[in-house]
């Protein structure tokens, strides 16, 4: 994500500043879609919509993560851990 930064021309100085933003609202988006299962679908766009405003598409990105959600409940941590074998 630096390197991005950096790429549009931020100096030092900026990075940082940039960096504390982006994290800022990646805890932001997180807290906000903590219980993302207990939600109904209007909720769930209202909570995208908040964080992507110009995004036209917000539904099929909720349909996305709902998938990617129940993709994740389907499978094992050990799955996903790519040294850890299954017997």
């Amino acid at each position: 994500m630096e390197l991005s930064i950096r790429e549009i021309g931020y100096g030092d100085q900026s990075i940082n500043k940039k960096m504390k933003i982006y994290l800022n609202l990646f805890h932001a988006i997180v807290s906000e879609i903590h219980f993302w299962d207990k939600l109904d679908k209007n909720e769930k766009l209202k909570k995208l919509s908040s964080f992507l405003e110009d995004f036209k598409e917000i539904d099929i990105l909720v349909d996305y993560f709902d998938d990617f959600s129940v993709n994740l409940k389907k499978k094992t941590l050990n799955f996903f851990l790519k040294s850890v074998s299954s017997p």
